[in-house]
């Protein structure tokens, strides 16, 4: 099997569970619409297929993981879409295409948004899974605190604050780890979870998760500043012209280089309980290094 192939497999599994979510519901106006128009707009698929991924490194069922990969892009698309509005980066392309609230509205967006986190612990929770009620409600658990304020939410209001404000290093560090760094390694918990997973592998995959959710951010922070448009499908330039602190404000193009090179290391040596089967998550580590998308 190549370096990627297990999971490029995850993520043709999880497009296609993705596709069938909200196909039987009552007609609600734009509202499905609008939040399939963000959930099938395609991405990476990252955070999902960390969580198939630690699942099966655990020893788990992958398709019982399903519904929790699922809804973990669920919460990160949502986040985007709130991310976009006019009242927080105001930003008129994602993915190469207009915004939610430009296609539906800032109304409509906002309920799309909301739609997909509500949907998301929908999808965990449903009845009839072959899963101990104890692993659902760990996995459940896991999500919420890192989707809320000790999470993504608590970095976002740190992200709005620290607009036009010089940040210490360490400020940014912190707002990092939670706005990007909580879902991601949320994401790999999940699967553990699921899983029923040993204290070790969690404690390996935190260390991993940690390590790279950092990494992605800093390279995001590069590509804002030297990334191409077209390839990115999104604006570049705008953490300055939003008078926002970042890494490359404080550690310029080639330090924070460095500094991705450095975590990529140690989310690899993170993996080494896993021996040879953490190879595919090593690799990941490493062609999110190298990303210009």
């Amino acid at each position: 099997m190549g370096k990627l192939e297990r999971l490029d497999a995850h993520r043709a599994r999880l497009e296609a569970w993705l596709r069938t979510c909200f196909q039987a519901r009552e007609p609600r106006g734009d509202l499905y619409d609008a939040m399939n128009y963000s959930l099938l707009a395609g991405g990476k698929r990252l955070r999902p297929v960390l969580t198939l991924e630690a699942c099966f490194l655990c020893g788990g069922d992958m398709e019982a993981a399903l519904p929790f990969a699922g809804a973990v892009e669920m919460v990160h698309t949502y986040s985007l879409i709130h991310d976009d509005l006019p009242c927080m980066d105001d930003d008129d392309l994602r993915r190469g295409r207009p915004t939610n609230h430009k296609v539906y509205g800032e109304a409509t967006a906002v309920l799309a948004g909301d739609g997909l986190l509500t949907a998301a612990f929908e999808a965990m929770l449903a009845p009839g899974q072959a899963l101990p009620p104890e692993r659902i409600v760990l996995a459940a658990g896991i999500l919420a605190r890192a989707a809320g304020g000790a999470g993504m939410v608590g970095g976002q209001i740190l992200d709005m604050a620290g607009e036009e404000r010089a940040l210490t290093l360490a400020e940014v560090e912190e707002l990092q780890r939670l706005k990007t760094g909580a879902l991601i390694t949320a994401a790999l918990e999940m699967g553990w979870a699921v899983a029923g997973g040993t204290e070790g592998q969690r404690e390996a995959l935190r260390r991993y998760g940690s390590a790279l959710g950092l990494a992605f951010q800093i390279q995001d922070d590069i590509l804002d500043v030297v990334g191409d448009e077209a390839a990115l499908g999104k604006p570049i330039g705008s953490d300055a012209r939003s008078g926002k602190t970042t890494f490359v404000t404080l550690k310029g193009v080639d330090g924070c280089r460095a500094l991705v090179a450095r975590l990529t290391e140690q989310a690899a040596e993170a993996l080494a309980p896993f021996g040879d089967e953490g190879a595919e998550l090593r690799a990941l580590a490493e062609s999110l290094a190298d990303r210009q998308t």
